[in-house]
């Protein structure tokens, strides 16, 4: 996978099952759909409808959520670098086609704009920062004693993925996106795996038995190679051992408990698995609420939601695979722990991120929150500057500094 093209790319697929018009089992569902080809704006409008195409199953907010204080929006910085380039900050924004951009700084709402059809209370899809939130409620399950041990292997909870490539290999291997599994994430082949597993998924197949199929190819925990599947399985393990559904544990154990200001929702198949692996949908200020919980360590108001521990786990990693200068990775130049993104320097950030520009990025050391939810039809273009992550990681430092 190439570090400025991450997570699952397999919008094709979509394209053409919805422009097709196939049938999901849903009662929301429409009976037709805009088409979302990414060459066309109409991407923008999808990934704030998501819940018009598939099934869904909604996350509740509290009674009382948690509101951030704001400021009137400030000035951003006029512009930023990036490998000897210079990019004026709007227009960036602007080519980089987002949809909601959020600062939060020491608590408080820096700035917050939205274009292109979304809205403070309109849910953008999440894609792969969804990773980042099973990640969140498999620590939490470890807490509670539902899973007793990370160097336990897969099929100690899922035994119908025994004889699949997931037997023998170890959930901490799964974590960290080295499960050795054999899977070929290339949107443009329609008999990629990725593109397997999405058309299955949109017309209601099941998620788990896609997983049974996949093969093993490299020696587990030795080798970082981001495999999308990786998350659903922990999606299973996180059902089977807790007895309840993604939607239930995450609306008890961390939506309500963080004070959530809008309802949320999953997209499911045609079993009602959760798509753990990228489809949550939420509104900007709720997704910025899981980075201040991890900016404070897991802990919430003085109440320590995600275990310690797991937290500083999950945003660090001693496996030399798993290093930003690894050549035992196929993301070189970034860092990965338990489904978060670690970016090499002093400062401590990390990230949670999803195809076509998606970002949670958190830096402790200026005690910033950013998110960013954007439809970029320009994001499978290799040499473009506006959808590198490397260059909205550089926009990302530049407006966590813009107090200094």
């Amino acid at each position: 996978m190439n570090f400025n093209k991450l997570n699952f790319p397999f919008i094709i697929s979509l394209i053409i099952i919805l422009i097709l018009g196939l049938n999901c089992t849903s009662k929301e569902k429409k009976t037709s759909a805009p088409p979302i080809d990414p060459m066309q704006e109409d991407i923008a409008y999808s990934f704030i409808h998501m819940g018009e195409y598939l099934p869904i199953k909604t996350v509740e907010k509290p009674d009382q959520p948690f509101l951030f204080p704001r400021i009137e929006n400030r000035a951003l910085p006029a512009d930023f670098a990036h490998n000897g380039s210079t990019y004026n900050t709007m227009q960036y924004i602007d080519s980089s086609y987002t949809q909601g951009l959020l600062v939060i700084q020491n608590d408080t709402i820096q700035y917050e704009s939205y274009w292109r059809g979304q809205k403070e209370d309109i849910q953008h899809i999440s894609w792969s920062m969804a990773k980042s939130y099973i990640s969140a409620l498999f620590g939490i399950a470890m807490e509670e004693g539902f899973i007793k041990s990370i160097d336990q292997t897969v099929d100690e909870y899922l035994p119908e993925l025994k004889g699949s490539g997931y037997e023998g290999v170890k959930i901490k291997d799964v974590l960290q996106m080295s499960s050795g599994i054999k899977f070929d994430e290339t949107y443009s082949d329609p008999q990629s795996d990725i593109q397997q597993y999405w058309s299955g998924f949109v017309s209601g197949e099941s998620q788990d038995e896609f997983s049974s199929t996949l093969i093993n190819e490299r020696t587990p925990g030795t080798y970082n190679k981001y495999v999308s599947m990786d998350t659903h399985v922990l999606g299973m393990i996180l059902v089977r051992a807790t007895g309840k559904s993604l939607t239930e544990y995450l609306q008890e154990k961390i939506w309500k408990p963080i004070g959530a200001e809008f309802d949320a929702y999953w997209i499911v198949d045609g079993k009602g698995m959760e798509m753990a692996l990228g489809g949550l949908n939420a509104c900007l200020r709720d997704f910025a609420k899981i980075g201040r919980l991890y900016l404070n360590k897991g802990n919430w108001e003085g109440k320590q939601i995600v275990p310690e521990a797991w937290f500083e786990s999950s945003i660090s990693s001693i496996e030399e695979h798993l290093q930003p200068a690894s050549e035992n990775s196929s993301d070189s130049g970034i860092g990965y722990g338990y489904q978060w993104w670690i970016l090499d320097g002093d400062e401590g950030e990390f990230l949670a991120m999803g195809v076509f520009n998606q970002y949670i990025y958190v830096n402790p050391t200026t005690n910033t929150v950013i998110v960013k939810n954007s439809a970029n039809k320009n994001y499978y273009d290799n040499d473009n500057p506006y959808a590198s992550t490397k260059t909205h990681i550089e926009l990302f430092r530049k407006l966590a500094h813009m107090n200094d």
